[in-house]
């Protein structure tokens, strides 16, 4: 047969590439050969990470039986979430909808039209055996009612995904929400709800900001006690730095292994604003291991970052998860020695039952070590041993929405952490992906070793990418970057927004059953969100009221999550506790990036400031600022209208801790 997948551009697929299955790609393609044979078609939707995507696949995408099963009676379609998660959105609102929860892989039948008439997730062999046989029995016997079946789904999805109108988010609402969050806040544990716990990176976010805000000291020690457990936990590599997916505990000591890069991207940037906000050790710490991480295990040769690590290690030919990473009291003493081993299985709870399987034990540390220097030995010999285990695989596409998140927080963290490297390299990636992935006007998903798919760019790839842009202005003071994010939003508006409001996929794009518009930010801002906060930003450097009322309208259209459940608005939440501060601004004129009047700017934590700095006109904020007596000079002000102008460092730590 055709191998189909053999040249596509996304890893995922071409993990498929040897099936037996007859795979197509998602596309007209297929569906035209569906309709020609008069048979329904077989989704499955997953990504190159994914555990028990890999566990599906070899029992039964690569069992003969299977294969023949589904080329007797289907045109099997395989999907990357990650490439194109606009299909993604549309069947996976269906499995919710049809079984009350979701996740990958996703098993979704559907007609030659799209529409879906059953969904799953994980189907061990025999069951999914026993579907083929009676759908297909179905379709052939009982078409009909199957299709008027289908017809009826596809007609409330479309329902579900209109999400209505919103209300303006007020000062009063966000309060509810973090009295809201305190009533699921896990007390004994940190983090919210129970296991499985994922990182709530965004959430966190919003409470250092409404901290920085309102003064709320209950909002701080939720943030606090959450992030400084994931830091202890399993669920943070000790040694590499970064974080796994999430725990499947509610202590946050065994992780799901893969490492995503939005996770860690959304985790180094609070981690930053942690320390910032508070002069955290730990926050530093933490911070720098996770952007070393990124910059050690992600980065790809063109510059860009990798989208993962996979949660798998083979090991004699066969998927074995966390392999890579955990140890016994044994092997620590084989490669420390026996004192030092005992002493680092203390640091890092490595106890002979075992904190995982078959008596291994992920590293945790639940205290500081009492000797950084001895620490940083241990580690570095564990790591260079660890590094001659077999590894996880990882999955080279770069994807523009994840990116730019990592650039965001590179950028943010290079300032923070005083470490140049580290914008350098969001610089370079900013830079990659404008070259590689904005083509004739349009923004794409993806890329893999430099070659761009033909997969669109949806909404967050555009707001997360402004917001990271926007960062490196921020970071750098060079217009250009504000100015390549003005181009950003401009498309974005073009594409995704009408008088319905915002959409996650673009008014030409391709047609599916039904357009998504995700309001809930999950494990990344939603769309909505991410446009949100890179309108907001820009709106403030450069004074565009239009930016600001489209941001204050993404904003609003997030109320009801907001109000049912703020776990799921955290960066909704951010930029609305921004929206409340600001416009509050900082223009800095006739000094560099490394200047005693930006590093004072830069340690201010007020949720609604930007900075700007350069030479005088040479950017929005920056105009009719002059020097003053020829001296550099900072500008604090609301909304273009600026207090007089100070020079002296204590003058604008004054200003700005009026504020703060």
């Amino acid at each position: 047969m055709a191998n189909r997948l053999a040249d596509s551009l996304s890893p995922y697929l071409r993990q498929h590439a040897d099936n037996p299955v007859d795979w197509w790609e998602w596309g007209d393609e297929a569906f035209a050969e569906a309709r020609r044979r008069d048979v329904p078609i077989f989704l499955s939707v997953g990504y190159a990470a994914c555990h028990w995507c890999h566990v599906m696949a070899h029992e039964s995408f690569e069992d003969e039986g299977v294969a023949a099963a589904l080329s007797a009676g289907w045109v099997s379609v395989k999907v990357d979430r990650e490439e194109r998660p606009d299909v993604d959105a549309v069947y996976m609102l269906a499995t919710q909808a049809l079984t009350g929860q979701g996740g990958w892989p996703m098993t979704v039948l559907i007609t030659p039209d799209g529409e879906p008439f059953f969904a799953g997730t994980y189907l061990p062999k025999p069951q999914l055996l026993q579907l083929l046989d009676a759908a297909g029995t179905a379709w052939r016997e009982d078409r009909e009612k199957l299709a008027a079946s289908a017809t009826s789904i596809a007609q409330q999805l479309a329902g579900i995904a209109d999400p209505g109108p919103g209300s303006p988010i007020e000062e009063e609402q966000v309060g509810l929400a973090v009295r809201a969050l305190r009533q699921t806040f896990d007390d004994a544990r940190a983090g919210f709800g129970g296991a499985p716990k994922f990182p709530p990176s965004m959430t966190v976010e919003h409470l250092l900001r409404h901290h920085a805000l309102t003064g709320d000291a209950d909002a701080l020690a939720m943030a606090e006690l959450t992030l400084e457990a994931m830091a202890r936990g399993g669920i943070h590599d000790q040694l590499a730095g970064g974080f796994a997916r999430y725990s499947v505990d509610a202590e946050w000591v065994v992780p799901h292994f893969e490492k995503m890069l939005y996770d860690n991207a959304l985790l180094l940037r609070v981690y930053a604003h942690w320390h910032r906000q508070t002069g955290s050790s730990l926050a530093a710490r933490v911070a720098g291991s996770t952007a070393d991480f990124l910059l050690r295990d992600l980065r790809t040769v063109e510059g860009g970052f990798a989208s993962a690590l996979d949660a798998d290690t083979i090991v004699d030919g066969h998927s074995v998860e966390g392999a890579t990473y955990v140890w016994t009291p044994a092997q620590l003493v084989e490669v420390l020695g026996e004192a030092d081993g005992a002493r680092a299985a203390a640091l890092l709870e490595v106890t002979a039952e075992g904190t995982f399987e078959h008596g291994t034990s992920t590293l945790q540390m639940l205290a500081d070590p009492e000797d950084e220097a001895w620490w940083e030995s241990v580690r570095s010999r564990l790591l260079a041993v660890r590094d001659q285990r077999p590894q996880p695989a990882r999955d080279d596409k770069v994807v523009t929405s994840w990116n730019g998140l990592a650039i965001a927080a590179l950028a943010d963290a290079g300032v923070t952490l005083v470490r140049p490297d580290l914008i350098e390299s969001a610089c370079a990636a900013g830079q990659l992906v404008l070259d590689t992935h904005l083509i004739d006007g349009r923004l794409r998903r993806t890329s893999l070793a430099g070659r761009v798919s033909e997969a669109p760019a949806v909404l967050d790839d555009h707001g997360n990418l402004a917001e990271g842009l926007l960062a490196l202005q921020r970071a750098t003071g060079d217009p250009v970057w504000l100015d390549r994010a003005g181009e950003i939003i401009a498309l974005a508006i073009a594409g995704f927004h009408d008088e319905a409001g915002w959409h996650d996929s673009a008014h030409d794009g391709e047609a599916l059953i039904t357009r998504p518009r995700g309001r809930t930010d999950n494990a990344e801002p939603a769309g909505v969100s991410a446009i949100a906060g890179a309108l907001l930003s820009h709106s403030a450097l450069t004074g565009d009221t239009r930016h600001r009322a489209l941001a204050e309208e993404a904003v609003a259209s997030q109320s009801r999550i907001i109000a049912q459940d703020p776990r799921f608005a955290g960066w909704a939440l951010a930029v609305a506790e921004a929206m409340l501060e600001g416009p509050l601004q900082v223009a800095i004129v006739g000094e560099g990036e490394d200047g005693p009047l930006r590093r004072v700017a830069e340690a201010g934590s007020s949720p609604g400031l930007v900075i700007a700095s350069g030479e005088p006109d040479s950017q929005p904020l920056l105009a009719d600022r002059p020097l003053v007596d020829g001296r550099p000079a900072a500008y604090v002000c609301r909304g273009f209208v600026c207090d007089a102008p100070v020079t002296a460092v204590e003058d604008l730590t004054k200003a700005l801790s009026m504020i703060n």
